[in-house]
């Protein structure tokens, strides 16, 4: 990662945290602002000519630190589901994510008060059990050399046992946290797509095959890994390229070493779309006729059904079916 230029709240002067990510790049042009907002909410920002040259903001996460699980996202049967955004955006550059119909900028926000977030998962625990996603909203565990997060929230999360911590990430950067000792209620959760789509859409991430090598090295450390097919894009040949997929995920990472795997198809709410679609004027992935249906569009109904039951029904050749989460109504399958 490298950052020429660096946004720096006011009342981030003196931080500690703040400085201590600065000094990781002491060639940047260091730019002090009123507030975030002033910088990455401006009107007429071109979000892929940011996504190009990203600069990086420094912020305090003020306000609510804390949100309830979205219907659109997997919670994996956890009744108290939340999430929490401790950055903005993402280094990568997935077509079909739904960050650049959501953020009006393609810079990234770090928020550098983790000890806040920390209260209030604590204030939480104090009414009941909590089930965190931390990197849905970016992929912690890539910036990590710089930011060191991973790191704190295995730490945070060891003092809780009613906490479970998800960390989803389309990196291979397990390395950065090798040497720490892997929290049981931590889960570090690898979204997979065939290589094709991964190459075509999935721009910067890690190959699909490093992502898995990544994964199944977590395990032997002592990890809980979850394997996440999501989105599946309808592509052609899509059911010989899935099921090449599943049969080298568990050529690499045994069956048994799964603690579940998650499955969705793709959705995006109906502004959202209309936004990217302005901004990926010729993406594929982005202008394939979706079905709208309750503000989210998607595929429709037939082909939805073909391609998350062909899917789930190569994954019960490795795994069970209560080790599998569809995106529906009824989330486990066979329920």
């Amino acid at each position: 990662m490298k950052f020429t230029h660096i946004y720096v709240e006011e009342k981030l002067k003196k931080d500690p945290a703040a400085a201590r990510i600065l000094a990781r790049f002491p060639k940047a042009q260091v730019i002090y602002v009123r507030h975030y907002k002033d910088v990455f909410n401006r009107s007429h920002q071109s979000f892929m000519r940011q996504k190009a040259h990203q600069a990086l903001i420094l912020a305090k996460k003020e306000g609510q630190l804390i949100y309830e699980g979205a219907p659109v996202c997997q919670n994996f049967g956890n009744y108290y589901f939340y999430y929490t955004s401790c950055m903005m955006n993402c280094i990568f550059d997935c077509e079909y994510c739904y960050l650049q119909g959501m953020y009006p900028s393609g810079n990234i926000v770090l928020f550098v008060n983790l000890e806040d977030i920390f209260e209030e998962v604590r204030r939480l625990l104090t009414k009941h059990p909590v089930y965190l996603c931390i990197s849905y909203d970016t992929d912690l565990l890539a910036v990590e050399n710089m930011t060191g997060f991973v790191k704190a929230w295995c730490a945070f999360a060891r003092q809780y046992e009613q906490l479970t911590v998800e960390i989803r990430t389309k990196s291979a950067a397990f390395d950065q946290i090798r040497q720490i000792e892997a929290p049981k209620n931590v889960i570090l959760a690898w979204s997979v797509s065939p290589e094709v789509i991964a190459r075509q859409y999935e721009h910067f991430a890690a190959p699909t095959e490093a992502r898995l090598l990544s994964a199944k090295t977590a395990w032997t450390c002592g990890w809980r890994i979850r394997l996440c097919l999501e989105p599946l894009l309808y592509i052609q040949g899509w059911q010989d390229i899935y099921g090449a997929l599943i049969r080298r995920i568990f050529e690499i990472v045994p069956p048994h070493a799964v603690t579940d795997m998650s499955v969705g198809e793709f959705r995006v709410s109906v502004q959202y779309l209309k936004t990217m679609r302005r901004q990926r004027p010729g993406s594929a992935v982005l202008f394939y006729p979706y079905t709208a249906d309750r503000g989210v569009y998607h595929y429709d109904r037939k082909l939805s059904e073909s391609m998350l039951s062909f899917v789930t029904e190569e994954l019960k050749k490795y795994i069970s079916k209560q080790q599998i989460y569809l995106w529906s109504e009824k989330e486990e399958i066979g329920e």
